[in-house]
């Protein structure tokens, strides 16, 4: 693979994952912590971030929808071209799903929606069945970007050290 992606979306690409994996990693650990102050400043940090991983996202899907699709391997069978943008696909999904669903469980639960003490959106009265969903559609979801995650970076490896393409080599820039 010899086409050179541009510097925004080596960039997009990064920091969405970068953060996007912090927040689930900082959910996975709040999650265990008991009732405390310490929990829910952390849990303020974990909203805050994925309200940032929201709007990361986002441009990074606008920027992708004006460079255009990323090239496939050539050498991959069609079957693991469609895994594979399939992979993506799903990791871009859930990059606006989980922000979202965590919104939906904030404004739901009547509280007001913050990015580090500031407020974006008011307190308003509960909606249960808005963050019940919410919340289903979080912890659901969690577990398969997990496994999404996985795949994606083993499928990089893969790449990298098996085809010896330099997947990795063009997602740092060089």
């Amino acid at each position: 693979m010899d086409s050179k992606l541009s510097k925004p979306t080596i960039a997009l690409h990064w920091i969405t994952g970068v953060l996007f994996i912090g927040v689930i990693i900082l959910g996975l650990y709040v999650e265990g912590l008991p009732r405390s102050p310490e929990r829910f400043e952390l849990l303020g940090i974990h909203k805050s971030l994925g309200v940032i991983v929201l709007a990361v996202a986002l441009i990074r899907i606008a920027w992708r929808f004006k460079e255009g699709a990323l090239p496939a391997a050539p050498e991959q069978s069609r079957a693991l071209q469609i895994f594979a943008k399939s992979i993506q696909h799903l990791l871009l999904l859930a990059t606006l799903l989980m922000p979202i669903s965590g919104i939906m469980m904030s404004v739901g639960g009547g509280r007001a929606l913050e990015v580090f003490g500031v407020e974006i959106l008011a307190a308003r009265e509960k909606v249960e069945w808005l963050g019940s969903l919410g919340h289903t559609i979080h912890g659901i979801a969690a577990n398969i970007i997990i496994v999404l995650i996985v795949l994606h970076v083993l499928g990089a490896l893969k790449h990298q050290l098996i085809n010896k393409d330099n997947t990795l080599v063009r997602m740092f820039g060089r």
